[in-house]
């Protein structure tokens, strides 16, 4: 079992695919690793050598920002916002969409459940 920036690499699934389970790697990134490190496309991650998921794992440790560190650095973006008090702040601390989007409906994933108002149904 190929293990990565502290991650387990799903072993049936082609190496592209795989490296996307990593957070901070999608598809594109993933793509760019496996060109860069000329790892065929067809390639398991089962049928991956010791010296292949090493280049992998330096590679990613090297260049990329991944896992915890980028965990760390997004919350510490949004904490400064918050602590500044700016409008996207605000928008963060009462958990409201951040970027626009209307609110009058929908934003039922930022607001959550739905709360019943007492005699406004008339």
């Amino acid at each position: 079992m190929a293990r990565i920036a502290g991650v387990n690499i799903p072993t049936q699934k082609r190496v592209e695919i795989g490296l996307q389970s990593i957070y901070g790697i999608g598809p594109a990134k993933a793509q760019e690793i496996c060109v860069k490190l000329g790892i065929p496309v067809e390639r398991r991650v089962n049928q991956l050598t010791d010296a292949e998921v090493l280049k992998i794992r330096e590679a990613i440790d090297h260049e990329y920002k991944v896992e915890g560190d980028l965990r760390r650095e997004i919350s510490m973006n949004i904490k400064r916002l918050m602590d500044l008090g700016c409008y996207r702040g605000l928008r963060h601390r009462k958990g409201l969409p951040v970027r626009g989007q209307r609110t009058h409906t929908n934003a039922r994933t930022r607001k959550g459940k739905a709360v019943a108002i007492a005699g406004k149904k008339k």
